[in-house]
């Protein structure tokens, strides 16, 4: 197995050699501009890894590893416009950059190719690819409606919130860890633990995203600290400070809801201190990055490989962005 970052190397160039049509240059450039922003690359990279791990060339999962990473940025262009993001990894979003019709159809046509990228050169297992593509694809819409309905509600329990970001999150890297065994030709048995693998990383990354939302460094998070408490997002730090607070401080939090200021992610942030709700955050995240481990002693991987895996999922305790 090659270093992570030969791994994103190795992807960013297959991404930059994507080859768009000329025209309508207003439907593609917005792609291009997405795809170049940057990002982690963690759902490819995992793809890569896994097959290769599991005596695979990583060339063999290149184009879904290129087509996973497209849908992914697909589905951030339109939660940017949902959300009303400014900046997605330091620049303009593409609604911002361009407008919201721009946004809405560059993202459609993003979904269009990465469905192209998956189907390209998987041989016998075209059909297992797209079953769980597709699957997976249905699985995140459900959780981001699931994410929408509770902006609505202040009665969201910590186990629905879990299961919306499972959803929303979580099963696209599992996806990743699993549809990298699968064109490895590993069983159903490896492919459920690189699953499960995936999905415990992903619960504890999107936890760690929260977490990053409201307590991270603006200028290495890439976005404005602070945009779930102004868009009401029911995270577990807001549920957790609901369930704590006594009468008047979940009076207070629930008045403050459909305003947007900076005073209120001051005075959020503040009543956070008080009811110390980063502490179960921090605790779930840690008990996920566990999880996930766990699940490597369920496939016969060599010492490297093995540790190679282990060091991604605890480089979701303390990342920066």
């Amino acid at each position: 197995m090659v270093t992570e970052k030969e791994y994103i190397t190795y992807i960013n160039k297959a991404l930059s050699e994507i080859c768009y049509p000329e025209q309508p240059a207003g439907l593609y450039q917005p792609i291009a501009y997405t795809l170049d922003c940057g990002g982690k690359r963690i759902r490819p990279m995992l793809m890569l890894a896994v097959a290769e791990a599991l005596g695979a060339d990583k060339s063999v999962a290149l184009n879904q590893a290129v087509g996973l990473e497209m849908f992914h940025n697909f589905t951030l262009l339109h939660d940017d416009v949902m959300d009303r993001a400014d900046l997605r990894r330091g620049r303009p979003t593409v609604h911002v950059k361009w407008n919201e019709s721009t946004a809405i159809l560059s993202g459609d046509a993003m979904l269009t190719m990465a469905s192209q990228f998956m189907a390209k050169d998987c041989g016998d297992s075209l059909a297992e690819v797209l079953a769980l593509f597709n699957a997976t694809a249905m699985e995140i819409y459900e959780g981001q409606q699931y994410d929408m309905d509770f902006e609505t509600r202040t009665d969201v329990t910590v186990e629905e919130y879990i299961e919306m970001i499972r959803l929303k999150t979580s099963v696209l890297l599992g996806c990743a860890c699993r549809m990298g065994a699968l064109l490895a030709g590993a069983d159903m048995t490896v492919q459920t633990a690189f699953y499960d693998y995936g999905v415990n990383l992903g619960l504890a990354f999107q936890l760690q995203d929260d977490w990053l939302d409201t307590y991270g460094d603006a200028s290495v998070f890439g976005k404005k600290i602070g945009g779930d408490i102004l868009n009401d997002k029911k995270t577990l730090l807001l549920i957790t400070a609901l369930n704590r607070a006594d009468s008047g401080q979940k009076a207070r939090i629930e008045s403050l809801f459909g305003t947007r200021s900076e005073s209120k992610v001051a005075e959020v942030m503040t009543m956070y201190a008080a009811l110390d709700v980063e502490s179960e955050c921090r605790r779930l995240i840690n008990d996920y990055v566990k999880s996930a481990i766990d699940c490597l002693d369920k496939i016969g991987l060599s010492s490297d490989a093995r540790q190679f895996f282990v060091n991604i999922a605890e480089q979701s305790l303390d990342r920066k962005s």
